[in-house]
């Protein structure tokens, strides 16, 4: 693959995305990368509800079910037929290797049926472009993707271009979300419980914040996730009554308050002209609260995505498909699932 062609943005373009790389299966059509047609979506929630988390082997199995059926509901809801589409986008990776397989040879398939070019998109740059379905990308500007898998801070100069200037160095945010969420009891996916049961107490507990060396713009989840998986346990033992919500309070005060200061942080370090926000952690209401205010304060403009396009969807892989398929991006036949995608060599 490689570029072929200057981006002109301004061009109509008409893009179905696809999507699985976890436990979503989705597909959706773009115009222009900046207006959903149609985004279908076949959630696997309530079948991983009952293992307490995602099992790749019954994902990959129920995207086999619904790939299909996705791609067909988000034609029919566009309104276009396969002769209008410009090209087919899908995640390549990173993400469950079974998983991403189902999409990447769904998209092989109906783009050599229909003689339609393929255009391989990294999951992150979907969640950036996630952004774009609120305002048009300002550049430079610096996204902070948060979500199960990825805690980074990405800088663009440019449509396409990524440098990742900060990343976790062990749990992403949404894991330790996932895995305190077990710990409490509460039922998978964990993030939206702890936030709709934080509201109900206060932040009382004083939790660690990982701040690592001084200035650096890395993250670190996993001390804060023992401290309060340690916390739980300690107080059982003793025979202690546990305030669920407090727990919950205390821990997404201190996720947030360290996603709002590295984020600041690197802020401050480059001219940017704006801020996005992206991955299913941007769902979470405190971290809406605190880096709204946070970006107010400091007059820096900030998009977040609508709640609907903070988790996987097929809509922002077409969003950033879009560009790819701009600047002339293309994949053949041989392309396959990449679990381990780098932003930086896409």
């Amino acid at each position: 693959m490689g570029e072929t062609m200057s981006l002109n943005v301004n061009r109509k373009t008409m893009i179905l995305g696809i999507e699985t790389s976890c436990d979503e299966t989705a597909a959706a059509v773009v115009e222009n990368g900046t207006k959903i047609l149609a985004n279908a979506v076949a959630s696997q929630i309530d079948i991983h509800r009952r293992f307490g988390g995602v099992v790749p082997e019954v994902a990959s199995r129920h995207h086999v079910d619904q790939i299909t059926i996705v791609c067909e509901e988000a034609m029919r809801e566009s309104g276009i037929s396969w002769g209008d589409l410009d090209a087919i986008a899908v995640t390549q990776g990173p993400g469950l290797i079974g998983a991403l397989l189902v999409g990447v040879n769904a998209a092989k398939a109906l783009a050599f049926a229909h003689g339609i070019p393929l255009v391989p998109v990294h999951h992150i740059t979907g969640h950036i472009y996630a952004n774009r379905f609120v305002h048009e990308l300002q550049f430079p500007l610096i996204a902070l993707v948060v979500s199960g898998g990825h805690t980074e801070l990405v800088f663009m100069k440019a449509h396409g271009s990524y440098q990742v200037i900060g990343t976790t160095r062990d749990d992403a945010a949404g894991e330790a979300f996932d895995k305190v969420a077990r710990t409490l009891g509460l039922p998978y996916p964990g993030g939206p419980e702890i936030d709709r049961l934080a509201k109900q107490g206060k932040a009382s507990i004083d939790f660690p914040r990982a701040w690592l060396e001084e200035g650096s713009l890395d993250f670190s989840f996993s001390g804060l996730k023992s401290a309060v998986i340690n916390y739980i346990h300690n107080e059982r033992q003793r025979g202690r009554e546990i305030s669920k919500a407090d727990v919950a309070a205390s821990f997404q005060v201190s996720v947030a308050e360290v996603l709002v200061k590295k984020t600041m942080l690197a802020a401050g370090r480059y001219d940017i002209r704006q801020l996005l926000v992206a991955g299913g952690v941007s769902a979470n209401s405190r971290v809406r609260k605190e880096m709204t205010a946070a970006a107010e304060t400091r007059g820096i403009p900030l998009v977040i995505p609508p709640l609907r396009l903070c988790t996987d969807n097929a809509a922002m892989i077409a969003a950033s498909g879009t560009i790819g398929f701009l600047k002339g991006m293309r994949a053949d036949l041989a392309l396959n699932g990449s679990p381990n995608l780098a932003i930086e060599d896409f």
